[in-house]
């Protein structure tokens, strides 16, 4: 399970060390693709094909779905971290993210997610007062 917050910088050549936490989930091989509110969705290999094995079951006659599918994994790396935990983050998931040298990777269970670092900070500004007062609709039964 991916947890926390981490501020790693992207290298020059569009790399970053991974935080060691993920190193072990992760060492055997990545996918990173396209996330909601841009962000950079990270998965192991195993976790990215439960995902796809999901959307498979998804109707080919529904035009959302197939929109959202084609987006997700057109934008789909698959990489594996060098013996540092450095990965590269192609130009077109940096662009798509808007991410410079200062970016956050976080925890969100299931996947990490990369993101700029200010986009993350102006994101959490906005939802943590939403979070406060959160009532059990939006998660059934967790309170």
């Amino acid at each position: 399970m991916f947890l926390g917050t981490y501020t790693p910088r992207l290298d020059d050549k569009g790399r970053l060390i991974l935080p060691a936490k993920y190193r072990d989930e992760l060492s055997a091989g990545l996918v990173l693709t396209r996330g909601q509110e841009r962000c950079i969705y990270v998965f192991s290999t195993d976790q990215f094909a439960a995902v796809h094995e999901q959307m498979r079951q998804a109707p080919l006659t529904s035009r959302q779905a197939r929109d959202y599918i084609r987006v997700f994994l057109s934008g789909a790396s698959d990489e594996t971290p060098d013996k540092q935990g450095r990965i590269t983050i192609p130009p077109t998931l940096r662009e798509y993210a808007g991410l410079d040298r200062e970016i956050t990777v976080i925890g969100a269970g299931d996947r990490a997610e990369i993101w700029d670092s200010t986009a993350w900070n102006a994101y959490l500004e906005e939802k943590e007062s939403e979070f406060s007062s959160t009532d059990e609709e939006a998660i059934p039964g967790l309170f």
